[in-house]
């Protein structure tokens, strides 16, 4: 099976490159102002324009309203949009409605009664994202945690759309997550820092190489 790999996070040209020549089929721009993996618009633009045919430009957002889609979409050449907050399923088909983009609805997991939500979000999004459900704390973000979810929740079950694993990957558990859940694509972002929002090219080498040799 060849799974693909998304590097989510990146902030500059040095992760990017890496990113590229190991392999990852996406990448990924945080447009989250609380997330210390945030990025200008001007500079998600530069690095979005370095990536060569093949490779998809993702956005992520959290809860954004037009204004600020238009702000980023106006200046970034996305192929993707993920939403990564409580977006509805009206809301989903509004922004899908209105950017003309694919739309991917990250689904927190933390435990198998979180799939209705799956489910729902099946019904109109182009993809989903199984992400773990972050710590009942104020301060943690919406993603980018660090933690993984049980992935037995995911075994054997199969998904009207295309789907992605996210949720504390990394080189060293991507085989045995994608051996449990059966994922075509994996989501990575924490997992490659060598601090928090700091992508370590080495580490992302690693990751790309792990998940290129399943």
């Amino acid at each position: 099976m060849t799974v693909a790999a998304k590097i989510c996070g990146l902030s500059e040209p040095e992760s990017l490159r890496a990113a590229v020549a190991g392999g990852a089929r996406y990448v990924g721009f945080v447009f989250y102002p609380r997330s210390p993996r945030a990025i200008a618009p001007p500079m998600a633009a530069e690095l979005a324009r370095l990536l060569p045919t093949g490779v998809r430009s993702v956005g992520l957002f959290v809860d954004p309203d037009d204004e600020f889609l238009e702000h980023v979409t106006g200046q970034v050449p996305l192929d993707l949009i993920q939403l990564h907050g409580a977006e509805t399923p009206r809301r989903i088909v509004e922004i899908k409605g209105r950017y003309a983009l694919p739309v991917m609805k990250a689904v927190k997991i933390g435990g198998p009664e979180d799939l209705t939500t799956a489910m729902e979000a099946a019904e109109v999004a182009d993809r989903l994202l199984f992400d773990a459900k972050p710590p009942a704390k104020v301060s943690a973000l919406p993603g980018g945690n660090g933690i993984a979810f049980d992935w037995t929740i995911l075994a054997g079950r199969s998904w009207p759309r295309p789907w992605m694993l996210s949720g504390g990957l990394t080189a060293e558990n991507v085989a045995e997550a994608v051996r449990v859940t059966g994922a075509a694509e994996v989501d990575v972002s924490s997992g490659v820092e060598d601090r928090p929002g700091h992508k370590d090219p080495a580490l992302v080498r690693a990751f790309l190489s792990a998940v290129a040799s399943l």
